[in-house]
């Protein structure tokens, strides 16, 4: 008798989501084994959906021989992305751009409520203060996108409305929408945070990017300028960020990620008056696990199907290449 393949998943499904996959994918032996049995599931799971936050032997999962796909739920495959799983058959795709629009979203909450001065006046209202206090605008801004993939796509598409000047940087320079101004290769960083009043980083974390964002990035930006990032805290070297805060060569800081998550109590971000902090809800939406779901039926139909796959990742740089994005792209 022929064995069942296993698909583990581990991200938070309810009953009508387990359905779904059992409708499209019926000759699987589905184990929905959540975050407290993942790292053991995965020893013997043939196909894995997913974004495992508890510590996984993946040395181990790629010696056994068995794994032959992962799903990821989220876009960033630091989960992952160990240098056994790269160097292995293993195929990986993300869920890169199926989100764009909520880490859009997020994006604008954070810059828009450090332009308006809402951290400012949060801290009045608690004291009952009614002050005018000065206020910074979005119109007429530069605005510098680190990273030019799903997110950072539709992030521009949406910052147009705003009169803003516009540019970016990206492994893969193709693609230049008519309202970004220059679209520039992944290595012309400082060039691109030289012309950015705000920098916005959506670009993903990898052994190239990390800690990317350093003193020499910070201080290539105009003095009094904005940092937003809603790609890794890791892409960051934080300490860097922390003195340039203090010494007002950047403005504010929006933050939906963090070096270390949760952010330890000790951070010196947390007394910092032009920070505004959220916890990584950037990809948070009220249809994610659908979305989600939807995703990972059809790549894992078509793997078994042997038909191209969207997202398909380029392991070595930990994203797809743009040709095969799951999100048409604007």
């Amino acid at each position: 008798m022929t064995r069942r393949q296993k698909l583990v998943i581990c991200y938070p499904v309810e009953q009508r989501h387990l359905q779904m996959f059992s409708s499209r994918l019926p000759e699987l032996e589905i184990i929905n084994a959540g975050q407290e049995g993942v790292a053991d599931a995965l020893q013997d799971a043939d196909l894995f959906v997913g974004h495992a936050k508890v510590p996984v032997d993946w040395d181990s999962v790629v010696r056994r021989g068995r794994l032959q796909m992962i799903q990821s739920s989220a876009a960033g495959l630091d989960h992952c992305l160990v240098p056994s799983v790269i160097a292995s058959d293993i195929v990986v795709c993300s869920a890169s751009g199926l989100f764009a629009n909520q880490v859009a979203e997020q994006a604008l909450a954070l810059l828009l409520g450090l332009l308006r001065g809402l951290p400012t006046f949060f801290r009045q209202s608690l004291k009952r203060e009614y002050v005018r206090r000065p206020t910074d605008d979005l119109h007429g801004k530069r605005i510098g996108i680190v990273g030019f993939g799903g997110n950072g796509r539709r992030l521009a598409a949406v910052l147009q409305a705003f009169q803003v000047e516009l540019n970016a940087n990206d492994y893969f320079p193709v693609r230049k929408p008519d309202y970004v101004s220059e679209l520039l290769p992944a290595d012309q960083l400082l060039s691109l945070a030289a012309k950015s009043d705000i920098l916005i980083l959506c670009l993903p974390l990898n052994r190239h990017t990390h800690q990317i964002i350093d003193a020499s990035v910070i201080q290539a930006m105009p003095a009094g300028s904005y940092l937003i990032n809603v790609a890794r805290g890791q892409v960051v070297q934080e300490d860097h960020l922390v003195a340039a805060l203090q010494s007002g060569q950047l403005a504010a800081a929006g933050l939906d990620v963090t070096y270390v998550e949760p952010l330890p109590a000790e951070s010196p971000l947390w007394n910092l008056e032009n920070v505004l902090i959220s916890p990584h809800v950037g990809a948070q939406s009220a249809s994610r696990v659908d979305d989600s779901t939807r995703l990972a039926c059809e790549n894992l139909r078509r793997f078994l199907d042997g038909q191209p796959l969207l997202n398909l990742v380029d392991k070595d740089l930990g994203f797809p290449h743009p040709d095969v994005m799951a999100i048409n792209q604007p």
